[in-house]
């Protein structure tokens, strides 16, 4: 017969010697659920053959009289499994206290308070558990289902906003110093009524280092500078101008300090004769003028391996060296007033959320929530 209580005559360090019966937790789990009116009881599938004992000692104390209303009743299901993470409160615990994560609320640990730091929604969380549904089978969901959902959910909420994570200059040559043109682009491409962040096109902007190359490789669309009689590369800074490079700042160790490059003034997004300059690339930019400067934290898997604690293996030799990467980047003046937890799409890179312990106004940070495409190898 299964035990379902312990006899102890021993004095114990909160009751004394009130009590000499330990309950198991066979006998204390059903009546807890009892007790507290929880109609489904749901457990993960070891618990399947505590079953019939659940049911019998419900049914038995019902038939005494002690309970009276209608029993809970226990439902198996499968673990969650997800890859690239674990979810053993023990190892978790031990990340914790060798300090191999900043605690419990690190946006790489898969705890409510690290993933709602990470940038996570309920509403992604429900989505999630939509799409995956309940087995009886044991088996591991992909990370990337995960990332989808909030991918799904954030696209429809997240208003837009241009933020520069490693930066390069770009001084247009034929601008006038200290001149400046308005631009404008909407907070969100579906939704009109949000209105229209307003910023200013100047001199020198910032943007993205890979959008540059010296010596562009096949398929390349972005700046490049002239060379051998052909034309630098050309692209359409997105709601501004079309470009042309047209040389090229190097510091003493050959390493790329400074793109120049010509505007066309009469290609502005929006205007009449935008329509007439034909150009594959589209970046985007800020203007150094009125840049915002943030620290940004670029989070990855915790684990390179899909699968670090099944089996014998030691998943502490699974750890990613570059599963947090922070930077300092440039974001559009629109945002410089975010609040913890606002979350925003930075264009052409991904979801990120104001860090809800570490950001203050003047001092924003940034978690990266999810990039914009799945990008793990």
């Amino acid at each position: 017969d299964p035990v379902i209580y312990r006899i102890r005559h021993a004095h114990h360090h909160r009751t004394g010697d009130q009590w000499c019966i330990y309950p198991l937790y066979d006998f204390t789990h059903c009546i807890s659920d009892a007790l507290e009116n929880v109609s489904h009881s749901i457990c993960t599938l070891e618990f399947e053959n505590n079953r019939p004992l659940y049911d019998w000692i419900l049914n038995s104390l019902k038939e005494c009289g002690v309970f009276k209303g209608p029993l809970p009743h226990q439902y198996e299901f499968a673990r969650l499994n997800l890859t690239y993470t674990i979810t053993s409160k023990r190892k978790l615990l031990q990340l914790v206290e060798e300090q191999r994560v900043d605690g419990w609320d690190d946006p790489r640990m898969p705890t409510i308070v690290g993933i709602r730091r990470r940038g996570y929604t309920p509403e992604s969380i429900r989505l999630f558990c939509e799409r995956i549904g309940v087995s009886k089978a044991d088996s591991w969901i992909d990370m990337s289902v995960l990332e989808q959902a909030l991918r799904d959910d954030l696209d429809a909420r997240a208003p837009r906003a241009s933020a520069v994570l490693s930066p390069l200059k770009l001084v247009i040559e034929n601008f006038d110093e200290g001149a400046k043109e308005p631009c404008s682009a909407p907070k969100h491409p579906h939704h009109p009524e949000w209105g229209k962040r307003e910023f200013y096109f100047g001199r020198e902007l910032w943007i993205e280092a890979d959008d540059f190359q010296m010596s562009p490789e096949k398929g390349f669309f972005r700046l490049f500078p002239p060379k051998d009689g052909v034309a630098g590369g050309r692209v359409r800074l997105r709601h501004g101008f079309v470009i042309e490079c047209t040389g090229v700042n190097l510091d003493d160790q050959g390493n790329v300090v400074e793109v120049r490059a010509r505007y066309f003034p009469d290609s502005k997004s929006g205007t009449p004769d935008s329509n007439n300059y034909k150009v594959k690339g589209n970046i985007h930019w800020i203007n150094a003028a009125e840049a915002v400067p943030v620290e940004v934290r670029l989070y990855e898997h915790l684990f390179t391996d899909p699968q670090p604690d099944s089996g014998d293996k030691n998943f502490l030799s699974f750890m990613n060296p570059n599963s947090k990467k922070v930077i300092r980047a440039y974001v559009e003046p629109s945002i410089q007033n975010a609040q913890p937890e606002e979350r925003f799409q930075f264009e052409r890179h991904g979801y990120f959320v104001v860090d809800r312990k570490d950001s203050t106004p003047g001092k924003l940070v940034f978690n990266r929530s999810v990039s914009l495409k799945d990008n793990w190898k």
